[in-house]
């Protein structure tokens, strides 16, 4: 089985799913939430056991004692098992007990000699084993983590994104920064990637718009959690949905079509493709003039000693742009993004900037 053969045995007519609490609290939270699922198109029952937390104090999990209960509710429902390891340790506990799915979270990515003990644990298994992406927003140490999986020999591998740790914070938990999951499958085109909007949200009121946006991009699956009761679970109660709630949640969600063969569409898009064409090369003829102003004015502060780096004019220059931005309806951390690239040229161009004799 190649490493994209896992998914497409598993995916059924729906879209793929990986349902189930964030944490696994009692043996009955987790069987109700089981029975509750098994109705849906749930492919995969996931729980968290063991939980890394970002600062001490907070609900780590209930640990070992959670997989004989994993496993009845895989006994009971039929659904398979899904749970995070983050140590060799943990994937040897969980392979007593029958695991079918394995996932390395975000905070373990981010540590590649954590990755390399896991591929080292879990050497030729043939367990699925889903990577989420690192905390930072990395697509390097994304695609690495990767690699060190593969060159393990683990038959089926696939990745998931849940969104970047970013300063400061935006409306969602976590940043989707959907660029870099475009760039890993541009890389890596025939990798399964899940979606798991659960934790990019961090509230259950966002769930929808960054599920809709991944179904847009052809995402091959989701990861969202449910629980019985999410105002009272042990932790992350706020990006939980009830079975029933998510049950309709995913009936709402329509996936968008990928290809057609509608003429009037054909001829529409190769239109508005065709103006994007156009006005990108503008762009790029404005961006090349701005370029050319940016070697005068490193001429000019060679001229009479001053040092390229404004940052007060910088910040006031973003400022300006980031509220332009907005009148244009552009979001403040593509404007950020953007001008930061064009603020990182143009000191290139006016430290190498040369007089002209």
């Amino acid at each position: 089985m190649s490493q994209s053969d896992w998914f497409q045995a598993y995916k059924s007519a729906a879209q793929f799913l990986i349902a189930g609490p964030c944490s696994a609290e009692t043996f009955e939270q987790v069987l109700e939430t089981g029975l509750a699922l098994r109705q849906q198109s749930v492919d995969f029952f996931r729980a968290g056991v063991w939980k890394p937390r970002t600062r001490p104090g907070g609900f780590e999990g209930v640990g070992e004692v959670a997989l004989p209960w994993l496993a009845e509710v895989k006994k009971q429902t039929g659904l398979k098992i899904a749970i995070e390891v983050a140590s060799p340790a943990h994937v040897e506990a969980a392979e007593k007990f029958d695991i079918d799915m394995y996932w390395i979270g975000a905070r373990t990515t981010a540590n590649p000699f954590a990755v390399q003990e896991l591929a080292n644990a879990l050497q030729g298994s043939n367990k699925i084993v889903l990577l989420k992406n690192p905390v930072n927003p990395d697509l390097s140490l994304w695609i690495g983590g990767y690699e060190r999986l593969q060159n393990a020999a683990i038959q089926s591998l696939g990745v998931i994104h849940r969104g970047f740790s970013t300063y400061p914070k935006s409306k969602y938990r976590n940043s989707p920064e959907w660029q870099i999951a475009i760039d890993f499958r541009r890389e890596l085109p025939d990798v399964p990637m899940i979606c798991d909007p659960s934790h990019m949200a961090g509230k259950r009121e966002y769930l929808a718009e960054l599920t809709d946006i991944a179904l847009n991009l052809h995402y091959d699956g989701f990861m969202i959690e449910s629980h019985p009761n999410p105002d009272a679970a042990w932790s992350d109660a706020a990006q939980q949905l009830t079975p029933a709630a998510l049950e309709a949640f995913m009936r709402n969600r329509k996936k968008a079509v990928a290809e057609t063969t509608n003429t009037e569409y054909l001829e529409a898009i190769r239109l508005w493709r065709s103006q994007i064409d156009v006005t990108d090369a503008l762009l790029l003829e404005l961006l090349g003039k701005r370029m050319a102003i940016s070697e005068k004015i490193g001429i000019l502060k060679k001229n009479y000693g001053i040092s390229v780096l404004q940052n007060d004019r910088w910040m006031k220059v973003l400022e300006h742009m980031q509220s332009q931005g907005q009148q244009n309806n552009l979001s403040d951390s593509f404007i950020r993004i953007f001008f930061k690239a064009i603020h990182e040229e143009s000191i290139r161009k006016q430290v190498n900037a040369k007089s002209e004799d």
